[in-house]
């Protein structure tokens, strides 16, 4: 039995592809005041077999504003309210079904564990069905000194550990799933100290500064994640409409040079109030075949799905190569690109 305390699930979103043009990133140093400070509880290592940026993204961070709102350990809003882990998330279902391992951040001993809650998203059977196990399958593991990590939603039978199991750091508990309170594959992941939730970028920070303070990460882990103010998680070429359920599925219809349309499109997170989004597809001769641009968003997104395209020309779309490309607009500079092509 796991009684594993998971916070109300709000809004939820999405991630990756490849070849990363330009991005907004940035270390706290470049904006929170930083200290030298001793780390005040175990080295972590990175929970997840996979590579941010390109194949896992962080969606959300804890929230360290004490009140009503939500707020990351950057000041920013990669979060929200009463959300209690880190959420790395993988780019769809189809990821999910090849198995992505969870990883112990730490060496401990498995104190507790769950398994058996199917992988079904919380939107297809509610949030009254998975009432007391919001977890999902999980897995504790005691680090010793008061410090646990917790690992939600994991995929059912996929728990490779046992109770009282010891685990060394990097040792894989389970595989990521979507069983609990979740709308996409990922691994809800939380420090508690003496049962208080602890933010792992920022154990030492007071939760009013913008600090990263004494992270718990490991100096390998530390430096891939890198703190992104949005990302690129899907791309690819559809033969019609395309629907975030269907990218969630990966489930699109591939594009054809006889299909009924060409559409391209990006599902991005992490977007801030004020992006514009923009959308280009070129064709073989560098003509502009379709276009999208979205006005300034008027509040943050979790995610967002964005495409362009046109139907198919009578005689089918000549031989060559298609370009897209997207970027979003920030404060009047480029914060954030992605470019692909599909070749009939």
């Amino acid at each position: 039995m796991l009684p594993l305390r998971k916070a109300p699930t709000a809004r939820r979103a999405t991630l990756l592809s490849f070849t990363l043009l330009a991005l907004a990133a940035c270390s706290p140093s470049q904006t929170a005041e930083v200290e030298e400070t001793a780390r005040i509880g175990p080295e972590l290592v990175l929970p997840v077999d996979c590579v941010l940026g390109q194949t896992c993204e962080i969606q959300n961070y804890v929230d360290r504003d004490p009140g009503a709102g939500a707020q990351d350990y950057f000041c920013d809003s990669r979060s929200y309210q009463d959300h209690n882990g880190v959420d790395f998330r993988i780019p769809d279902l189809a990821a999910q079904r090849a198995g992505v391992a969870v990883l112990a951040a730490a060496p401990g001993v498995v104190s507790r564990l769950r398994d058996g809650v199917a992988d079904v998203s919380v939107k297809t059977i509610g949030l009254a069905a998975v009432d007391g196990t919001e977890c999902g399958n999980g897995v504790v593991v005691d680090h010793g000194d008061g410090w646990e990590t917790q690992y939600c939603h994991l995929a059912r039978g996929s728990l490779v550990v046992d109770q009282g199991e010891t685990v060394a750091a990097g040792q894989p508990l389970a595989q990521i799933g979507l069983s609990g309170q979740t709308e996409y594959p990922h691994l809800h992941f939380t420090v508690r100290k003496d049962g208080v939730i602890v933010d792992p970028f920022a154990p030492g920070a007071d939760a009013s500064l913008c600090e990263a303070r004494g992270a718990l990460w490991s100096q390998a882990a530390g430096d891939r994640m890198v703190y992104r103010r949005g990302a690129v998680l899907n791309t690819g070429f559809a033969s019609g409409a395309v629907s975030m359920e269907a990218v969630e599925e990966a489930a699109i219809a591939p594009a054809a040079r006889s299909a009924p349309a060409l559409v391209a499109y990006v599902r991005a997170i992490g977007l801030e109030a004020g992006d514009v989004q923009h959308l280009k597809v070129t064709g073989p001769d560098g003509a502009v075949g379709a276009e999208t641009r979205i006005d300034p968003l008027d509040r943050a997104k979790a995610q967002y799905l964005l495409y362009a395209g046109r139907r198919t020309p009578p005689k089918g779309w000549p031989p060559g190569t298609y370009r897209a490309r997207y970027w979003v607009e920030r404060g009047g500079r480029e914060a954030l690109s992605r470019g692909f092509n599909i070749r009939f």
